[in-house]
């Protein structure tokens, strides 16, 4: 390291790493997991980085390596004229596809690990840059005309790379100043009031539930922020042009971006399970609040991300991302605004391989439309741009409601008559012609289906095949997907499954298997974003299923005092208290004795056990084992064998002084617990035990 500082530069392939700045230590990291992720990045081409994330099934591999990531700014129209400065490049996530897209891309990361990551797995690049070393000490140096500065995952940390008492602020001016005059200054963040959150997801960067939404009061070194937020800081700031755009689910792996121009729709934000790096919980069902929030028109307030470009906006209002498939299939569908209420639709290649299936779409607009010509039925007009489907397609911009958001009308009303018709109409058209043409249209979905009046405009039509396929086969691929949209819909499933389509239940699992066995064909098995999350492992907890297991906890750990005055024991004579237990068998109890109690009996749980009792004191007196009555078994090592659900403790005290009990208790099983009591070779159980509650109790 010592000569690479001394050298001030590196090549690593084609790529320069540039140590001008570098103090000679990285001032954080991830850990261990850098290292695996240079050797990763040092030793495989990166079309192999999916297959090895599957396998390593870890987060931060799949967050640093997954091609997902390069969405965020795969949308936006850069030209191979363009100078880009990407502040914060971190592992190189999006540094790959600036230099595919770009002129010239300059980097600027604080870890000189983290560069070398970068500069492997873009070795082939010779139109980057990396400088390494902190900001401040690089930011005076650097030009002022640059077409693109970046900050992908970066603002929200200002404090630390900047300081002061307007931080960020300060570093809005200071990266707005780099950026030529027609430039465009790119930012993704997490919004603070993001709906996950409220939902259930812990804070990104500390990791802790709701600390965001209660305004960061714990500290951290990371803030994020409002819209609202985020425009006061601009107007400080002296920024007054810029757009917002909201990718979904998040500026990490989005799927979709939207924008002030182009809001989603109700039924559109069902993606939400993508809690990749931590346990979660779920206070509610996500999709159904955003289709709420939708109504209301608050979905810039509730967006899990923003994506803020300063400058002039680009022309493209809304991108869909499908390139969590197979290379050949992975396409990017964009609408795109020309001028005021005109707009089209362009479908692009991601990779050449997608070539052809563009080229299938535009077969089936021709196929399609000879099969419904002179219907209610338009299939949406397909266009090649330029003079090779290579170059994408472009499609009409069709208006009005999708036949999803009317089934669900009909729902909410109750009207199960119109929400038969509709599907009675729409299985009429799936018949329509189905024996003179040889073409089927998988994808004739409800969500790919517009209703404006009389009209029904078929908006997308990818998954069309030159073969019959059977209606109820395509039908039943719509009526499943529908009922996955949320509970509404789930409880009209009988209707749409069993009485329209007369399907048994033996045929709807097949079904389900053949529908999961497509997604399979389309990812050719490789491990989609939602598979990740569960390759990775960690859980989402349902709240009736937390409400459920505090119920249980509740029966299993209260724990009750009874007081006897000379009469015995009652419940009437009696309290229970909760939250006794500490890190799950650690029992601690604290009670001012009434003055007239002569005997109290302690209930420390509701279940056989082993108990240590550690010490029980009233007032001074510290008891001994003779002087504690017990309705378990005493062993010679001093440990007590609960056999049954109603462990006690009893003991002669004298009123008004205040109680302190002090125990271990280790949950048995009900056998288990008997045995230890009838049995001899329970001593040899029991003094193992003792070990092992000594040996934890340390601290």
């Amino acid at each position: 390291m010592e000569e690479v500082v001394q050298l001030k530069l590196e090549k690593i392939g084609s790529v320069t790493l540039d140590y001008t700045y570098y103090s000679g230590q990285d001032l954080y990291t991830d850990g261990d997991i850098e290292d695996k992720m240079l050797d990763i990045a040092m030793y495989n081409p990166p079309e192999d980085f999916p297959k090895i994330i599957e396998r390593e099934k870890s987060w931060p591999v799949f967050y640093h390596f997954s091609p997902l990531r390069k969405n965020i700014i795969d949308w936006i129209p850069f030209k191979k004229t363009d100078k880009v400065l990407e502040i914060g490049s971190g592992c190189g996530a999006v540094t790959g596809q600036l230099a595919k897209r770009a002129g010239s891309v300059t980097c600027i990361e604080l870890s000189r690990k983290r560069s070398m990551i970068n500069a492997y797995r873009n070795r082939n690049a010779d139109n980057v840059t990396i400088t390494v070393g902190n900001f401040k000490d690089i930011e005076p140096h650097l030009d002022e005309d640059y077409d693109y500065v970046l900050l992908i995952g970066v603002f929200e940390y200002g404090q630390s790379y900047i300081g002061g008492a307007s931080p960020y602020e300060d570093f809005l001016r200071i990266c707005d100043r780099h950026r030529k005059l027609d430039g465009r200054l790119v930012i993704a963040i997490e919004n603070k009031f993001g709906l996950k959150y409220w939902a259930g997801c812990r804070e990104d960067h500390l990791g802790t539930y709701f600390s965001g939404l209660e305004g960061y009061r714990e500290g951290g070194s990371a803030r994020t922020f409002t819209r609202h937020g985020l425009e006061s800081l601009l107007d400080r700031a002296g920024i007054h042009e810029y757009a917002f755009y909201y990718p979904y689910p998040d500026y990490k792996f989005a799927t979709a971006i939207y924008s002030d121009r182009y809001l989603p729709k109700k039924g559109e934000l069902s993606n939400n399970l993508r809690n990749f790096d931590r346990q979660r919980v779920l206070l509610f069902d996500e999709k159904q609040v955003f289709d709420e929030i939708i109504e209301e028109k608050e979905f810039p307030l509730f967006s899990n991300s923003y994506l803020l470009v300063v400058g002039g906006a680009p022309n493209v209002i809304y991108t869909k991302f499908s390139n969590d498939r197979a290379a050949k299939w992975a396409v990017r569908t964009s609408i795109v605004r020309e001028a005021p209420g005109q707009m089209h639709v362009e479908k692009l290649p991601d990779t050449e391989a997608a070539h052809r299936h563009l080229l299938n779409t535009k077969q089936a607009y021709e196929q399609l439309s000879a099969r419904y010509e002179g219907t209610k039925i338009d299939i949406n007009k397909c266009t090649v741009i330029g003079d090779d489907v290579k170059d994408g397609l472009s499609f009409e911009f069709c208006r009005g409601e999708t036949l999803e958001k009317l089934l669900d009308e009909r729902l909410m009303q109750a009207d199960v008559a119109g929400f038969k018709a509709l599907v009675q109409e729409y299985l009429h058209w799936l018949h329509y012609n189905e024996d003179t043409y040889a073409v089927s249209n998988f994808d004739f979905i409800f969500p790919n289906i517009l209703v404006d009046g009389k009209q029904w405009h078929v908006i997308d039509y990818e998954w069309t095949f030159d073969k019959h396929i059977e209606v109820k086969d395509i039908a039943f691929r719509a009526f499943y997907n529908y009922t996955l949209g949320g509970e509404m819909r789930k409880a009209c499933q009988d209707l749409l499954m069993k009485d329209i389509l007369g399907f048994t239940d033996e045929e709807i699992a097949a079904a389900v298997e053949e529908e999961k066995a497509f997604q399979l064909h389309i990812t050719e098995s490789h491990a989609s974003a939602g598979r990740m999350r569960e390759l990775i492992g960690n859980r989402a907890y349902a709240l009736d299923g937390m409400l459920k297991y505090c119920e249980h906890a509740d029966l299993q750990y209260i724990s009750q005092i009874f007081v006897d005055y000379g009469e015995g024991f009652s419940e009437e004579n009696s309290v229970r208290l909760l939250d006794c237990f500490t890190i799950g068998r650690y029992f601690r109890v604290e009670y001012d004795i009434p003055d007239s109690a002569v005997r109290v009996r302690i209930d420390p749980c509701m279940y056989p056990c082993v108990a240590d009792i550690r010490e029980i004191r009233a007032g001074e007196r510290i008891y001994t084992a003779d002087e504690i009555e017990v309705n378990g078994s005493r062993q010679e090592c001093g440990l007590i064998v609960f056999d049954n659900e109603d462990p006690n403790c009893t003991i002669e005290v004298e009123g008004g002084c205040h109680l302190v009990v002090d125990m271990d208790i280790l949950e048995l099983p009900q056998a288990l617990a008997s045995q230890l009591v009838q049995h001899a070779e329970k001593k040899n159980f029991v003094t193992k035990t003792k070990g092992f509650f000594k040996t934890k109790r340390k601290g």
